[in-house]
């Protein structure tokens, strides 16, 4: 029995032994190529994360920068639209101020000539009542020809 261990031992030995451990070391390889592998893809997907980190980071820098552009531009626009109708208010005003003043440069003007018309209306009353008796006509037509001879 000890000779068949023997031999046993020794065809197991010889050809089925070095199978065996090429066949574990076969897997062994395998098993570790899978782990760099997994490990690879590890630490590629944890680069892509970072790339991915930064760019949304470079993303909403630039969408506050957008944001911050668009504040400033409204801003602008509004402050652009006081000032303008402040403008205008102002231009209104002083044109409303001008004709103001036409008016009531017209209106005195207007007044003046009414008061010019009345005043020739009356004169020519008096005149006509002064001038209606002869004997009166002739003592202001003297009285004028004194006085225009002493000027």
């Amino acid at each position: 029995m000890l000779v068949g261990f023997g031999i046993f031992f020794f065809i197991l030995a010889k050809f089925v032994w070095p199978v065996i451990t090429q066949g574990i070391a076969s897997r062994n390889k395998k098993i570790q190529d899978q782990l760099d592998e997994a490990e690879r893809v590890h630490a590629e997907l944890e680069n892509l994360n970072l790339k991915h980190e930064e760019m949304l980071a470079q993303a909403k820098a630039e969408r506050d920068d957008i944001l911050n552009d668009a504040r400033a531009i409204s801003e602008k626009l509004k402050e652009d639209a006081k000032l303008k109708a402040e403008a205008e208010s102002q231009s209104i005003i002083a044109d409303a101020k001008q004709a103001i003043q036409m008016e009531k440069m017209k209106a005195i003007t207007d007044l003046k000539n009414e008061i010019a018309n009345f005043s020739i209306n009356i004169a020519e009353k008096i005149m006509t009542e002064e001038l209606s008796d002869k004997e009166k006509q002739e003592k202001l037509i003297e009285k004028w020809v004194n006085e225009s001879q002493l000027n």
